[in-house]
């Protein structure tokens, strides 16, 4: 483009300025306000350094935009910082690039320019106008990552607040809730999940969940756990990785909740909580701890459990893998059904006699702990637990 074109511009800026600022005013309803302050200096700046930086660039084609651009990356952080959308900036950019057109083409028509640069002027104005929005685009994007950053900070500052040990004093909990713009629920329940998947899971679960990291694996607390809708939730976001859910609880107790659900996930990673297809509410993926206490019991309680078994089974020791595993699941039939051996065989699949004969075969290894309730109820535990007969 001609350099002489810069020339026959430059007289016609400041007119240009006032009526995009003008038009801008009447058309943009979030900018219909007096131009004054720091608002309107970010206005006013954005526009006068818009054209001059224009006349600047057709002089020198090469000359180094990077210069002016933190301007307009200003205008996206301002909008963002002040609640909008980046619709009404890209209004105004769209009124200021027709305003600024209008006005060069018919200053290019008095001084009689060839059809050939105006052309170029009106390709130049609008791919212009693209790159200043395009900056502005960027600085919203930026302050709106450096508040959502911000923000996850505080929740999971807020998260890890809540699961403290002794509880955190409740006037600190509601600050530290104002801070992370979260209100508190009536009941929450935590949940445990590997932390490699805390993100999947976090994304599929309410806004509102707070996610954080806790003693090495993903904490979730879900708000109103028993809300409509919420088991559905929770069914669908464990679709790709175990999420062990803690009972719900109220907001003090959320330790309690999570203590019960890492140790869920713990057993689970482990084997000791296999999914049984038809038990009520766990489909795969989705283990709820009330569901498990009494695995949960036995699992975290391991030491005392193997001590038992050693005490109470001991009497199998002597016997063949097949044998011994044979009266293991008897016994445990017998204690099920206090000896009914048509109710053993049932469980068993075996006949009521042959029954009877391993009932016999447990008397004479086991004693009186098939009649003790205490030795009952100790043999139980170590035929449950899958306790060795020796330590």
């Amino acid at each position: 483009m001609p350099r002489s074109v810069a020339d026959l511009i430059e007289p016609e800026l400041p007119g240009i300025t006032e009526e995009i600022l003008a038009t801008i005013a009447r058309q943009v309803p979030e900018y219909a306000r007096p131009l004054e302050g720091r608002f309107g200096r970010g206005i006013r700046t954005g526009v006068g350094e818009a054209l001059a930086r224009f006349v600047a660039l057709i002089r020198d084609p090469d000359a180094w935009r990077e210069q002016g651009r933190e301007v307009y990356v200003e205008l996206g952080r301002g909008e963002q910082r002040v609640g909008r959308t980046l619709d009404s900036l890209q209004a105004a950019y769209r009124i200021g690039a027709r305003v600024a057109w209008r006005r060069i083409a018919e200053a290019g028509q008095r001084a009689q320019l060839e059809p050939e640069p105006l052309t170029l002027l009106a390709d130049a104005i609008f791919a212009y106008i693209d790159e200043l929005s395009a900056d502005s685009v960027e600085g919203y994007a930026e302050a709106q990552a450096a508040v959502e950053d911000v923000r996850r900070r505080r929740r999971q500052e807020l998260a890890t607040l809540l699961l403290r040990e002794p509880a955190a004093d409740p006037a600190d909990v509601a600050a530290a809730a104002r801070a992370a713009a979260w209100d508190p629920p009536a009941r929450i329940a935590a949940a445990a999940c590997p932390d490699d998947a805390l993100g999947v899971l976090g994304r599929r679960l309410p806004a509102e969940t707070l996610i954080a990291v806790a003693e090495g694996v993903g904490c979730l607390l879900v708000p109103d756990p028993e809300a409509p809708g919420r088991g559905e939730q929770l069914s669908r976001a464990a679709t790709e990785a175990v999420l062990a859910l803690g009972p719900a609880v109220e907001l003090e107790a959320a330790p309690r909740s999570w203590r019960l659900a890492a140790s869920l996930l713990r057993a689970a990673t482990v084997g000791r909580i296999p999914f049984i297809a038809g038990k009520p509410s766990s489909p795969p993926g989705l283990l709820r701890a009330d569901d498990h206490l009494s695995e949960l019991l036995l699992f975290e309680n391991e030491p005392l459990v193997a001590r038992i078994a050693a005490r109470r089974l001991a009497p199998l020791a002597d016997l063949t893998d097949r044998a011994r595993q044979r009266l293991r699941e008897t016994a445990l039939a017998h204690v099920r059904h206090r000896g009914n051996a048509v109710a053993m065989a049932a469980e068993l699949h075996v006949h009521p006699q042959t029954a009877r004969y391993r009932i016999a075969k447990l008397r004479e290894l086991l004693g009186d702990q098939l009649d003790d309730p205490d030795a009952r109820f100790e043999l139980e535990i170590a035929l449950r637990s899958g306790g060795s007969e020796s330590e």
